[in-house]
């Protein structure tokens, strides 16, 4: 006898909110694209109407009515639609390794996530560092910074390591705005978007060294950019350790219960898991290739993308295809659109239209490496409060600045580097994505995040003033 199906239940989809700045970017978007594209100017049109496109995504991914990946394929879709470039130069971005460079890190990160593996190193770090409220300030710097070649996502740091922070929190028996909780809270929510500049990590790195590679075709390796920013590195791991110290001055110095807190939490995680195993030997083999890619000259990409791919794998690897899917592909496809429309700008000659535009006033301070640093630093840090996204920031600047400096006969390298390297000074939550999920679990307050915000960007611009002129001639950078 057979049996009927039962009624499927209508489903239903949560309706998006939009706020005031996404109705009005909605609408301003097309409007401006439509001005560009029939105002007379005396511009080639594959040129004007190249310029038409991009203006549109830059107020789409400013105002972000929709998500970052979606306006990408759309700017892509409409150069190829309105016959401003052919197929393969439109789409061109996700023929580059760049995009899959992050998605091979991303799986790599996963991993480390679902297995618990992240978590058992957060933990190795603050038993070895101490206990008491100064050393696991110290050891979470360390944590993050070991996390950079694990998991190249902030918002993937911040997410495995705030359950952490909230059971530290607790355990010292104060309140989550107490000065503890603001300390480890806006120290974690800050570092895990400074270290992934000064280390080929995270997506703003990745994009930065995609788009130099395209738009210049020189090779940026993974121990390069290490290497560069190493002793920087080594300096503000006490830089941001004394300054949050400094600015949260703890209630209470010392954890009740001390060690026995770590340790219990270490047994809590039970034995080391056959997929923990194998998650860690798969990561030591991609950082052992990436740091020596100087003498093998491996692309840095096929090195993430073999080891994600291979820890994605039945048998050998550890990520069920759920795990996989969870990996943010519109991530990939908004750095392929990027690398996509700065191809485009280059193609058509708008790069020039925009590089005359926005640099020639720039022209009488560069050239020099410390006055250069100061200006590029400092120019990069009042562009990023109009775009909030530093991927936003990077994906509408970079072809520009790249393109100046090869005109120009800077080094491209080294401008680039810096001018990534400006999108870690901020002060206010909304500039990104990272500090958004930070704040949002409460332990911290936006005058928390703009005193050690303001803070930190004076110092690692005094840094990096230094680093540039006296360090970097020594390694090969900014020689001509």
């Amino acid at each position: 006898m057979a049996v009927a199906a039962p009624p499927v239940p209508e489903a239903k989809f949560a309706q998006p909110v939009y706020s005031t700045r996404h109705l009005v970017g909605a609408a301003l978007g097309p409007l401006i694209a439509v001005a560009i594209w029939f105002t007379p100017m005396s511009l080639e049109p594959p040129a004007q109407r190249a310029l038409a496109v991009v203006a549109f995504m830059i107020v789409y991914w400013i105002a972000e009515p929709i998500d970052h990946g979606l306006t990408a394929i759309c700017g892509c879709f409409l150069f190829w639609a309105v016959n401003i470039a052919p197929f393969e130069v439109a789409f061109s971005g996700f023929a580059s390794s760049t995009p899959w460079f992050l998605y091979g890190g991303l799986l790599l990160g996963e991993a480390a996530a679902v297995t618990g593996l992240a978590r058992r190193i957060g933990y190795f770090i603050m038993g070895l560092v101490g206990v008491s409220y100064s050393r696991l300030l110290m050891s979470i710097v360390l944590v993050v910074l070991t996390l950079q070649f694990l998991i190249p996502s902030g918002m993937a740091q911040v997410a495995v390591l705030a359950p952490i922070l909230m059971g530290i929190v607790a355990a010292f028996g104060v309140a989550p705005l107490s000065n503890i909780g603001r300390g480890l809270f806006v120290l974690v929510t800050y570092t895990c978007g400074l270290f992934n500049k000064m280390i080929l990590s995270g997506a703003s790195s990745i994009l930065t060294r995609g788009m130099v590679e395209g738009l210049s075709g020189e090779t940026v390796y993974w121990a390069e950019w290490l290497i560069a920013f190493l002793p920087m590195t080594l300096v503000t791991i006490f830089v941001c350790w004394f300054v949050t110290l400094w600015l949260f001055p703890p209630e209470k110095k010392e954890l009740p219960g001390g060690r026995q807190y770590i340790d219990d939490a270490v047994r809590s995680l039970g034995p080391w898991s056959i997929e923990e195993k194998k998650t860690l030997a798969w990561m030591l083999i991609a950082i052992g290739l990436w740091s020596t890619d100087l003498l093998h000259h491996i692309n840095p990409a096929k090195v993430a993308m073999g080891t994600g791919l291979a820890i994605a794998l039945p048998k050998i690897g550890v990520l069920p295809t759920k795990s996989v899917k969870n990996v943010n592909l519109l991530l990939i496809v908004f750095m392929a659109g990027a690398l996509s429309m700065g191809e485009v700008l280059v193609q058509t000659n708008a790069i020039n239209v925009l590089t005359g535009a926005a640099m020639s006033w720039m022209t009488p301070l560069l050239g020099q490496p410390f006055l250069s640093t100061i200006v590029l630093f400092w120019t990069g840090f009042f562009y990023h409060f109009f775009l909030g996204s530093e991927l936003s920031m990077l994906s509408t600047s970079l072809p520009v600045i790249v393109n100046y400096a090869d005109t120009q006969g800077f080094d491209i390298k080294a401008i680039s580097l810096i001018w990534n390297f400006s999108t870690t000074s901020k002060i206010f939550v909304y500039q990104s994505s990272v500090l958004m999920l930070g704040y949002a679990y409460g332990y911290f307050e936006t005058k928390d995040l703009l005193k050690l915000g303001i803070t930190l960007t004076v110092i690692e611009g005094f840094l990096l003033a230094l680093l540039v002129p006296l360090y970097w001639p020594l390694i090969g950078l900014w020689t001509r």
